[in-house]
């Protein structure tokens, strides 16, 4: 069996109500995320979370030092996780992920978080040009409303549209449930 490794990205305050940037529902996808996490840790997956800190001038949200750019109090990572800053969306842009990865024999990764229109999306076709297989907990992710020009789309349009635009091509997309039934 190929080493699986788990990674929970961008699971931070500023995503949640009152923060910065608040997503739609992400009390729920921390919820599913949280036990997904737990499970990947009775299961001894190596694990891994990844933190945005937005280090440039005329960031919004995820400033640094700032209580909004602090992982959610059930994500901190333990003594024996990886824990990795990254300041794009990108997870593996200028990050050790890879290396971190490769370290570990990573041939699957099992990727949990937020937002699943930028970072989530991003790091997910990123994982996929480097050769891993990506599984998705979708329901273990969030997002928000989107605007372009005069339209916009509902949070749950977002989610479906991404989710499904992942599946198949560059990931496999199930329920938070569903992996750990796997397991």
């Amino acid at each position: 069996m190929s080493q699986r490794v788990f990674i929970v990205i961008d699971v931070q305050n500023d995503y949640f109500p009152g923060g910065a940037m608040a997503l739609h529902e992400p009390e729920v996808a921390a919820e599913r995320a949280h036990q997904a996490l737990e499970h990947a840790r009775r299961t001894h997956l190596p694990c891994i979370v990844i933190q945005h800190v937005a280090d440039k001038p005329g960031a919004t949200f995820f400033k640094p030092g700032t209580r909004g750019a602090d992982l959610h109090p059930d994500f901190s990572p333990r003594s024996d996780e990886r824990h990795l800053i990254k300041h794009y969306p990108n997870a593996f842009r200028e990050t050790a992920l890879e290396a971190t990865l490769r370290r570990l024999g990573a041939e699957e990764i099992v990727i949990v978080g937020m937002m699943t229109h930028m970072c989530i999306d991003t790091t997910v076709r990123a994982a996929s040009d480097l050769g891993y297989r990506v599984t998705v907990l979708g329901d273990a992710t969030a997002t928000r409303a989107l605007r372009f020009g005069t339209e916009t789309t509902p949070a749950p349009m977002v989610q479906t549209a991404y989710l499904a635009a992942l599946h198949g091509s560059f990931a496999r997309v199930i329920t938070s449930a569903q992996w750990m039934a796997e397991e």
